[in-house]
């Protein structure tokens, strides 16, 4: 039995999403797909367009036999944590073989040397790192320019790292090669639109293009033509009953947070040093919506998706000292189920037989199955839940879109 295992926040699923499962299991053989997706806050540092079991039920139509949530502390996190969250679930069911994402370049060699070297990381390359940073240049930028002066046989494809998919892909293979293990990387060369094209001419158009479209339209007909039929059937159904949800949704709850958590600062929490704090709590004042925050508080070597994630912790309560515990003991203790094909019934089997950690189907044994420090990963992903539904239910009080908002009580879904 073989099996491939995806990273993805399908937010929302389209047409490429689809391609790529289809090519992942073609190009590697495999029997069956396991998909680690984000829950109902992604990776840009904002709410999903679609809660998580909507998105799971779309993945399992498309070709995904299990998908399981990566906890809310990676999947709010950089590229490097979000990576080795997800790789680190995927390498501790025991099971899968391959690892398969998307990317801009197609070629896994040169996405793996770049891997290689930036997760060795030699003196040439941190004391040129350090220069740029001290410059006030924004790491990307600086970690471009070491890489540069470390490793000039890579300098003409120094492109590579200016696309979002490779970046991604990099932090794959690094945290594949520091987990030492024994999953294999491969690639999908990313068809038709890039990540960050707006529009929907494609058939594989980006899911900011999608996101974008319902944002400004008043009807989804057109943005959800560019996602399969057996998608675009749950999507009608569920449109303005839970979704969609943008980030400026969540503006009064952050405004909340901020003004609620400003007692001594925000440096208690992941990727806000004092500057940071100092400057959050003097522009608090002026704040009117989360995204005008997250453009009023960028800066030169602060990009506003920073920004945006460090905003989200402090909203979702996700502390350093949480982080930090989680590394050390983690990284991750769980695999939480969202939805599964009944056909993958040998699939769960040979996880539960080789997994390294439980496989959570219901949330009402974890006591008995969690450490203390996993129980408090778990509760973060379950309040990060309630957060999202209170958002759902104020923005579209009218209808009820399940009938039980407790995070305990939401059933697997089965296809």
């Amino acid at each position: 039995m073989k099996t491939v295992g995806i990273i993805a926040e399908y937010n929302p699923f389209h047409n490429g999403h689809a391609y790529h499962i289809q090519k992942a299991k073609e190009l590697t053989g495999a029997d069956f797909c396991v998909v680690v997706m984000s829950g109902d806050f992604v990776q840009r540092g904002m709410p999903a367009l679609m809660d998580k079991h909507l998105r799971a039920s779309c993945a399992l139509a498309g070709g995904a036999d299990l998908v399981l949530e990566l906890p809310v502390c990676y999947a709010v996190s950089s590229a490097e944590y979000f990576a080795n969250g997800a790789v680190a679930l995927l390498d501790q069911l025991g099971i899968v073989d391959s690892l398969c994402f998307g990317s801009e370049c197609g070629d896994i060699d040169i996405l793996s040397q770049f891997a290689e070297e930036l997760l060795t990381e030699s003196p040439s390359f941190k004391k040129e790192l350090d220069h740029k940073l001290r410059q006030g240049y924004s790491y990307p930028q600086s970690r471009n320019a070491a890489l540069e002066a470390s490793a000039p046989h890579l300098t003409a494809y120094t492109n590579v790292l200016s696309t979002p998919n490779n970046i991604l892909g990099i932090e794959y293979c690094k945290a594949i090669l520091a987990l030492e293990s024994t999953i294999v990387p491969c690639t999908v060369k990313r068809a038709g639109a890039s990540y960050h094209d707006n529009s929907l001419e494609s058939s594989f158009c980006s899911a900011q293009a999608i996101r974008e479209s319902l944002r400004h339209s008043e009807a989804p007909d057109t943005a959800i033509r560019q996602v399969p039929a057996y998608v675009r059937e749950l999507a009608e159904d569920a449109y303005l009953k839970s979704y969609p949800i943008f980030s400026d949704d969540i503006s009064l709850l952050v405004h909340y947070s901020l003004l609620s958590r400003n007692v001594s600062g925000f440096t208690d929490y992941p990727d806000i040093d004092r500057e940071l704090s100092d400057r959050i709590r003097k522009q608090l004042p002026k704040y009117h919506d989360f995204e005008s925050f997250c453009e009023l508080l960028k800066s030169k070597n602060r990009t506003y998706v920073r920004i945006s994630r460090s905003l989200l912790h402090i909203l979702l309560d996700i502390r350093t000292e949480d982080f930090a515990r989680y590394r050390e003991e983690g990284p991750v203790f769980y695999a939480r189920m969202l939805g599964f094909r009944e056909s993958a019934a040998p699939l769960l089997s040979a996880i539960k037989e080789k997994s390294q950690i439980p496989l959570l189907s219901k949330l009402a044994d974890a006591e008995k199955q969690l450490a203390p420090t996993a129980l408090s990963m778990l509760e973060k992903d379950i309040y990060a839940s309630h957060i999202y539904q209170s958002v759902v239910r104020h923005k579209f009080p009218e209808t009820d879109p399940f009938p039980e908002i407790c995070e305990q009580k939401r059933p697997i879904i089965k296809l």
